[in-house]
């Protein structure tokens, strides 16, 4: 009997994969925090040095927003792996990809900015135009249709 690629296993393996960059990503919010450091917009950073009052938003610290991103990413790769699971976990990445615009779009700005660099505006020059595939990838998940068991 020959192979046959179906839909779901086409699904499964898009999932995977998915899920194998989030799971990458998320070791390197925790190997290396630095990377994603300049992507939390100051404006939701809590600063309790004092020298600045803190706004509404500002409920974590820049490493504690690094850290919990980190953390999002991985339960989501996890949910993805799951398929009772992997709608609403591709849901939450497009949820989550949609949200990191803002802070792609602010890092962008930063880096043009006075205490921008030349390396700094190639980095977030190019990362901000590739959540727009990671979105559509997301979303084709979450709107995929249910598998069926037999």
């Amino acid at each position: 009997m020959p192979f046959r690629w179906s839909p779901g296993a086409t699904r499964t393996l898009s999932a995977t994969a998915l899920s194998g960059l989030l799971l990458a990503s998320a070791a390197k919010h925790f190997r290396d925090p630095g990377f994603f450091a300049p992507l939390v917009p100051s404006y939701l950073c809590r600063d309790d040095s004092g020298e600045q009052r803190n706004g509404p938003l500002a409920v974590l610290s820049r490493d504690e927003w690094v850290a919990a991103t980190g953390l999002l990413e991985g339960a989501a790769a996890a949910g993805l792996l799951l398929p009772r699971t992997r709608r609403v976990s591709a849901g939450c990445v497009t949820a989550l990809f949609t949200v990191f615009l803002t802070a792609h779009v602010d890092a962008l700005r930063t880096a043009f900015g006075p205490e921008g660099s030349p390396r700094a505006r190639t980095i977030h020059g190019i990362r901000l135009p590739l959540q727009a595939p990671l979105i559509a990838w997301s979303w084709s998940l979450a709107r995929a249709p249910r598998q069926t068991r037999r």
